[in-house]
């Protein structure tokens, strides 16, 4: 007859054989370098686990940025779903990794993510598909945001959120200076009904004050904690109206009569965000607003060299930038768009430039804070569509899910969610 000693050893081993291995090795390690087969999904399924308040690190600098948390129920049947790629670890091996990061030596850090953002997109309920890269992206990705437009900015929506995209805009109420090449279209000319009856319901005379009020509106989100993000046109022209406020610079066939021809000498540049003593392009029929853009033949690079390079930032010293610059890869093939890239001498001096082209002089990619709040300006369209002209068909990401372009888009995104650190400097 077998002792009671002996029968609970022979308990405890069948109990060991027969435990998941999941129970021992309880953290689930996304790797975000070269072995991640969804990248974009990634940021996803660390959108749906804060979504379940679960906490999420960031693990700055280590493989490419990785995800780690602690596993939990439905999350690997989720990755599986979603086809990213992941490993489930020990906490032993856990407990390594966060050594390796903790070391002074190591260029990276940990940030916790802890609340889902509430993201809003800034865009018209007549948007056509070509029009914005950030919502093909988070649909991709399968992150929820609601559309606002320029009623909800105006009825004081803005604080309901945390992260406001602004769409592929023109703020200056030019229509995007399509006028030469697209005013016969029928969705331009919709445009121009829906924003004119926007502009009369809210009580403004024409689109332009309106979209200055709109600016205003959202520079004072930014500044009681928002995070607001644009790209292309959104970028310059945000802070062309800005600038512009109370001084007409549009022409009779945007808005029925002529422009101030002192526009120029009026502008404000303390007002604006990232750029100053930038020329605005009084031609209606130019296909540009001001040289902040930097043109085709100035530039020095066509799609087989246009590149720009990423900064490297200090995770522990910069977490910030560290975040938004999180990349399997540093250099990043270039993409044009109405505003494709900034001219570096226009943008002001405590701008953080995050990515550039230093030898044309270009910033691709760029970064900065007001009040309590930050902003992000992105030169350029749609990251896997070099050219992408109007009219023409969205990018499938099922084609791209590990486009490194795509990516800085979804750092914006989750960024809203990290716990905030003091500086160290």
């Amino acid at each position: 007859m077998l002792s009671k000693r002996l029968l609970s050893l022979l308990l405890l081993a069948v109990l060991w054989v027969g435990t998941p291995v999941a129970a021992w090795a309880n953290h689930i390690l996304i790797p975000m370098d070269e072995a991640q087969k969804e990248h974009l999904k990634a940021y996803g399924i660390a959108y749906w686990l804060l979504g379940k308040q679960v906490e999420v690190d960031w693990l700055l600098n280590y493989r490419g940025g990785a995800f780690a948390f602690d596993a939990v129920a439905g999350a690997e049947n989720e990755l599986a779903v979603r086809g990213v790629t992941y490993q489930v670890i020990s906490e032993a091996q856990y407990t390594g990794v966060l050594s390796q990061i903790a070391d002074p030596n190591a260029n990276m850090d940990i940030m916790k993510l802890e609340k889902v953002p509430k993201i809003a997109v800034y865009t018209p309920k007549g948007k056509q598909p070509w029009d914005d890269a950030v919502t093909l992206v988070l649909a991709y990705a399968e992150i929820p945001y609601t559309q606002i437009y320029d009623d909800e900015v105006l009825r004081g929506d803005l604080p309901k959120y945390d992260w406001l995209h602004i769409h592929h805009e023109d703020f200056t109420g030019e229509y995007g200076k399509f006028f030469r090449n697209y005013r016969f279209r029928p969705w331009y000319q919709q445009q121009q009904r829906d924003s004119e009856a926007a502009a009369k319901r809210n009580g403004f005379a024409k689109v332009s004050e309106m979209k200055g009020a709109v600016v205003t509106k959202m520079q004072a989100f930014i500044a009681g904690g928002g995070f607001m993000f644009a790209m292309c046109g959104a970028t310059d022209t945000y802070d062309i109206a800005l600038a512009g406020l109370g001084v007409d610079m549009v022409e009779s066939m945007y808005d029925g009569d002529a422009s101030d021809p002192q526009a120029q000498q009026k502008l404000n540049f303390n007002r604006t965000l990232a750029f100053q003593n930038f020329q605005i392009v009084r031609d209606p029929y130019e296909y540009e607003f001001s040289n902040i853009d930097m043109q085709p033949a100035e530039r020095g690079v066509y799609e087989g060299n246009d590149y720009f390079q990423l900064f490297t930032f200090s995770a522990k010293y910069d977490p910030v930038p560290t975040m938004l610059t999180q990349d399997h890869e540093k250099v990043i093939k270039g993409f044009m768009g109405q505003t494709t890239a900034f001219r570096k001498s226009l943008i002001k001096p405590d701008v953080v430039v995050m990515g550039e082209n230093k030898a044309s002089g270009e910033v691709r990619y760029m970064h900065g804070t007001l009040g309590k709040g930050t902003w992000t300006f992105y030169g350029g369209h749609d990251p896997e569509d070099y050219q992408h002209m109007v009219e023409e068909e969205p990018t499938d990401l099922a084609l791209h899910p590990n486009s490194p372009g795509y990516r800085l888009i979804l750092n914006n995104v989750l960024f809203p969610a990290a716990k905030k650190k003091k500086q160290k400097t």
